[in-house]
């Protein structure tokens, strides 16, 4: 089980290795080579025995135009470590496999992102014998996916766009998207996915509305993540928790809840009023819009 941002950020990538040069392709706008094969590599790049030196995931992309080695690394904040490092790891993968590596780090920070896209120059600083340009993949350009037709269209963009963007007004729209994709793609996949989102919310409102979410999926309950939830699973408490779920989108919005709203959502024991209720809330604009054409 992923317990980490960290571990979540660029394992997505093992899990869907196609993803990252569509991102590279679609979002940096990088005229990477369609690859036709992936393959998973050693992470390790140790040399001396006193030096350890390990990338975060190390894939192979084999394209018509020959092979790339695909370096990313999931960045929390800024360190000159990293900047040190890093020309190391491409000079002696391009050595070690005499192919060509490309660098992506992956962040959900702005400033972590600006830091990482500034380029290091190794040597003279008026004429560098190396200068190293990482890509970089953060919130000011990973898109926001915020409705089921694009999370449909590619959802472990749509994973990386929750893992990405899953805080704040937003978080609703994107979450509710996500979980409407996943129901279209097989149910493994779509658990390992939920997985990673769910190491990646950091705010604990956005990360228990994704759990609230998750439990009424069915496949769910066979992935290590349903044994903190599934209590949950009974009829009582998804009423209960859809209720809740609809008043913590209203709240995360920032749209005000009258104590007769909340009084009428938490009072309701039908679930699919419950599951309409909360799918208006991800759009509506007072909180009495959650009962628009129903009699009080």
């Amino acid at each position: 089980m992923v317990g980490s941002s960290h571990e979540a950020l660029h394992r997505i990538f093992q899990k869907d290795p196609a993803l990252l040069t569509r991102t590279l392709q679609q979002v940096l706008h990088v005229p990477f080579p369609e690859p036709y094969d992936f393959a998973g590599m050693n992470v390790d790049l140790t040399e001396i025995e006193p030096i350890e030196r390990r990338v975060d995931t190390l894939l192979r992309a084999e394209t018509r135009e020959g092979s790339y080695l695909l370096v990313v690394e999931s960045q929390g904040k800024p360190d000159d470590r990293k900047r040190g490092s890093w020309p190391y790891y491409l000079g002696y993968l391009r050595e070690k496999y005499r192919c060509e590596p490309v660098l992506i780090v992956v962040t959900q920070s702005r400033a972590t992102a600006r830091w990482a896209a500034e380029p290091i120059h190794v040597g003279v600083p008026a004429r560098p014998s190396m200068t190293v340009w990482p890509f970089v993949l953060g919130p000011d350009n990973v898109p926001v996916i915020a409705t089921e037709r694009e999370a449909k269209q590619d959802p472990p963009l749509a994973a990386l766009s929750a893992m990405t963007h899953g805080r704040g007004r937003q978080a609703p729209a994107i979450l509710e998207s996500l979980e409407a994709a996943l129901r279209t793609i097989d149910r493994d996949s779509a658990a390992v996915l939920a997985q990673f989102v769910d190491s990646c919310l950091a705010d604990p409102q956005a990360r228990q509305m994704w759990r609230d979410m998750m439990t009424a999926m069915q496949y769910f309950w066979r992935h290590p993540l349903a044994e903190e939830v599934r209590e949950e699973g009974r009829e009582e408490g998804r009423i209960e928790d859809r209720a809740e779920m609809t008043l913590r989108i209203l709240e995360l919005r920032g749209i005000p809840v009258p104590d007769a709203v909340r009084e009428r959502v938490e009072s309701c024991t039908d679930l699919e009023k419950l599951t309409v209720w909360s799918e208006r809330a991800v759009h509506a604009a007072t909180a009495e819009d959650l009962f628009d054409g129903e009699r009080p």
